[in-house]
C-alpha cells in the first residue's frame, strides 16, 4: 500500500467531540471548493443532529432501511425520494432559494414526481385530456414580463390528473400520454387549451413515505391543481401550479405547494368566450383565466445573489463568496 500522505490527519482515538473536525479535515482534501463546502456543512449538521438527539443505533438503522425502501420502490415513473423531499418541505424551499420571484411575478410551486418528458406538443385550442368522465374546462392564459409585455415563444409544459385523481403514468395500462401537453405562447403571449377540472388526490401512500406520513399523523392529500412549467432562453424557468379555491386541502397540502397568489377561481364559459375560442360545445363549461408573469434570468440571478448574501450574513457565515451564485469559502 502507498504511504499515507503527510497532509492527511491521523484518524486515531476519535471521540464524540473530535470526530466532526477530523471528518471535515480529511474531506477538506477535495479539490472542488463547492463540494468541499457542502460536505463540511452536511457532516457538521448531521453530527450535531446525532449528538443533539442522542440518536440510537436502532433509530439510525431504521432511517437507513427507510432510505433503502425508498430506492426499492422507485421506478422510471415513481420517484419516492422526490415524494420524501416534497413532504419534508425541502422541494419548495430549494425552489424558492434558486428561483426567487419579485413581487410582480408569478410564484413557483413544487414540480412533483409525475412530470414526464413525453408530453405531446399541441397547438392552441387543443384538448389535452382523453378522460370522458372529467368535467370540461377551458383554460385561457397569457405569458407576460413584469412590465406587462407579452412573452412570445415560451414553451409551456402542462399536466394534471384524470378525473379519478391519477396521473397517466400511475395506470399500468398506460398507452399514449394523457392529461398533459406542451404548448408555445403566440405572438401576443397567449395560449389556451381544453382540459378537465382538476380534482383532489392522494400522493402515493403505499410506500415508505406514506408510512412516514401515517406515523406523523398527517394526511397524504393534495388540493386540486394544474401544473405548469415555462421555459424560454433568457428567462428564468418557472415551475408552478394553479390551485382551485375552496378545495378541502387548500391549507393542508401534503407537499406544501399552495401559495395564496396561486389560488384561482373558476368561471363559466359564456357564449362570447365560446365563440372567441371556437368552442361552441364548451358554452357553460368551466373556465379558467390566468396571466402568468415571467422574470428574466438576469433579474433572478441578481435577486438570488442578494438573498444569499443577506442569508449568509444572518447566519454569521461571513467568510464566504459567491461563485456562479453559490457560496464557497473565501481563500485565506
Amino acid at each position: 500500500m502507498a504511504p499515507t500522505p503527510p497532509t492527511v490527519p491521523v484518524l486515531l482515538d476519535l471521540t464524540i467531540d473530535n470526530i466532526t473536525p477530523n471528518t471535515n479535515r480529511i474531506n477538506a482534501q477535495c479539490a472542488d471548493p463547492r463540494l468541499r463546502y457542502l460536505m463540511e456543512r452536511l457532516v457538521t449538521h448531521l453530527h450535531d443532529f446525532a449528538r443533539e438527539t442522542r440518536l440510537s443505533t436502532d433509530e439510525w438503522m431504521a432511517a437507513l432501511n427507510f432510505l433503502v425502501a425508498c430506492g426499492q420502490i422507485s421506478s422510471d415513473v415513481r420517484h419516492e425520494f422526490i415524494l420524501l423531499s416534497d413532504i419534508l418541505g425541502l422541494s419548495l424551499l430549494i425552489d424558492s432559494i434558486n428561483h426567487p420571484k419579485p413581487a410582480a411575478s408569478t410564484e413557483g410551486s413544487v414540480l412533483g414526481p409525475f412530470h414526464t418528458h413525453d408530453a405531446p406538443p399541441l397547438p392552441n385550442g387543443s384538448r389535452m385530456s382523453a378522460d370522458p368522465a372529467g368535467e370540461p374546462l377551458l383554460c385561457v392564459c397569457t405569458v407576460r414580463d413584469t412590465r406587462g409585455n407579452p412573452v412570445a415563444g415560451a414553451t409551456v409544459d402542462i399536466w394534471e390528473t384524470d378525473s379519478s385523481g391519477h396521473y397517466d403514468v400511475q395506470h399500468a395500462d398506460r398507452g399514449a400520454p394523457s392529461e398533459r401537453c406542451v404548448m408555445v405562447s403566440d405572438d401576443r403571449g397567449r395560449f389556451w387549451f381544453r382540459a378537465i377540472r382538476p380534482v383532489s388526490y392522494p400522493i402515493p401512500n403505499d410506500g415508505p413515505v406514506g408510512s412516514l406520513l401515517e406515523r406523523l399523523g398527517r394526511h397524504c392529500w393534495r388540493p386540486a391543481h394544474l401544473h405548469f412549467m415555462f421555459a424560454k432562453e433568457g428567462w428564468d424557468r418557472l415551475v408552478t401550479a394553479l390551485y382551485m379555491r375552496g378545495d378541502p386541502y387548500e391549507t393542508t397540502d401534503a407537499v406544501f405547494g399552495v401559495k395564496a397568489s396561486l389560488i384561482v377561481d373558476l368561471d363559466r364559459v359564456d357564449a362570447a368566450t365560446a365563440k372567441e375560442y371556437d368552442a361552441p360545445e364548451l358554452e357553460g363549461a368551466w373556465l379558467l383565466r390566468h396571466d402568468f408573469v415571467l422574470v428574466s434570468e438576469e433579474e433572478t440571478a441578481a435577486l438570488r445573489d442578494r438573498n444569499a448574501e443577506e442569508a449568509l450574513a444572518k447566519l454569521g457565515l461571513g467568510k464566504l463568496r459567491l461563485v456562479d451564485h453559490l457560496p464557497v469559502p473565501e481563500l485565506d
